[in-house]
């Protein structure tokens, strides 16, 4: 049973309204390629209310909402509409949003969303090659076109973190482009994705988890550990999150749900009682800085 003294800051959860078509992936521009498989059950509101009755008696106290796909020609909308959630619903606590670096209007929405006191970073997915050994290098949209570096460089200007989310196949170049910004905070999202759960696809995932931790100022959100293909399997993800905890060190993970996309693989209380009993080595002092204060110190939410 997870304790009810030890408080949860979610990292990572998403929130969405069907009604007003504003997320095309849920809507009429279905992907394809989605790293879950068929996600025809998200195709459904997700409100605060039914963040909270997933999250049942578990003492979250804290939430971080990560942009989740809203229609692009209006990237300040979705800040717009979590705000109102927040006003009325009190939560989530605080927002990363989306902002093109390498589009005309990178700097203009940036800007604006940096202006929002809500807003304390931002998620913008570069282009990605689709397996490992393909390459997309000098792509408009890649982490090595300089006008997406350049725009990648405002950040550190607005004060804002970057939360990073490639396949593990990517982090090696991850690495080489953050090194050279120790003013902006990352925060590599859903463990590194590490999709691949034979020896040899493990063994990959954690040389790049390691090259991407060589840089201080790299923090990891301990999530999403569902495969397209697998249930959930609590022996088979421990060995993930335990290599995960070694590769990062506990002062610089932290828990995140990444609801509701992880409920197509488990339920609220089974990923944290789950997640919870691999931490159960650790002591209360760890626990607590994984579970809340990392997270709080790293999105300012205090």
């Amino acid at each position: 049973m997870f304790p009810p003294d030890l408080p949860i800051v979610d990292a990572h959860h998403h929130l969405w309204d069907l009604r007003d078509n504003n997320h095309p992936w849920l809507g009429c521009e279905p992907e394809k390629d989605f790293f879950l498989g068929d996600y025809a059950a998200l195709k459904r509101n997700y409100l605060p209310e039914d963040y909270r009755r997933d999250a049942g008696e578990l003492p979250v106290v804290k939430t971080v909402h990560v942009e989740a796909e809203w229609r692009r020609c209006d990237q300040f909308g979705e800040t717009v509409w979590l705000a109102d959630q927040h006003a009325r619903h009190g939560l989530p606590s605080a927002i990363v949003a989306h902002a093109w670096f390498h589009t005309e209007n990178a700097a203009e929405v940036l800007a604006k969303q940096a202006g929002h006191p809500l807003v304390r970073g931002i998620r913008s997915k570069p282009v990605t090659a689709a397996r490992p050994g393909l390459s997309v290098a000098g792509r408009p949209g890649t982490m090595s076109d300089p006008r997406w570096r350049e725009g990648f460089a405002r950040l550190a200007e607005h004060g804002l973190s970057w939360d990073l989310r490639v396949p593990y196949w990517h982090l090696c170049e991850a690495a080489e482009l953050v090194w050279h910004y120790p003013d902006i905070p990352v925060v590599l999202n859903h463990t590194g994705f590490p999709w691949d759960r034979s020896a040899s696809g493990l063994a990959a995932w954690r040389s790049a988890m390691r090259t991407i931790a060589e840089v201080p100022h790299v923090h990891l959100k301990v999530s999403e550990f569902g495969l397209a293909d697998a249930a959930w399997d609590y022996e088979d993800n421990r060995r993930v999150v335990e290599a995960a905890l070694d590769i990062f060190g506990i002062e610089r993970c932290m828990f995140a749900s990444n609801f509701p996309v992880a409920g197509l693989r488990v339920d609220y209380q089974s990923l944290v009682a789950g997640v919870y009993r691999m931490l159960s080595d650790l002591d209360r002092q760890a626990q607590r800085a994984f579970f809340h204060d990392n997270a709080d110190r790293f999105y300012r939410l205090t």
